[in-house]
């Protein structure tokens, strides 16, 4: 994956991508860390997927800790492996039956 500043990208966008190789993810990223991507397609089904879906998990995790820490609510691990070990208890029961 290859990465590209949100300025660089700004001012000479297509001089940039001409860098990158074809078929090839772009990061396009600012002063407070990843921004975009830029995903390559092949006809009309996106490539790489599963990468993509796994960033947008990542950005929506981290989205969601600064949402629950500017109002003051946080697990400890403890209480996050409680939880965990609840729902896959709950799953396993589930399957079983």
């Amino acid at each position: 994956m290859r990465q590209i500043s949100l300025r660089e990208f700004r001012t000479r966008g297509a001089q940039a991508l001409k860098k990158v190789p074809e078929g090839e993810t772009v990061l396009l990223a600012g002063r407070d860390g990843p921004a975009y991507f830029l995903i390559p397609t092949l006809g009309d089904v996106i490539a790489e997927d599963r990468e993509l879906r796994r960033a947008l998990a990542k950005a929506s995790l981290r989205h969601q800790w600064r949402l629950a820490s500017a109002m003051g609510k946080s697990l400890s691990d403890q209480e996050i492996a409680r939880e965990v070990q609840q729902v896959r208890r709950k799953r396993n029961h589930r399957n079983a039956k």
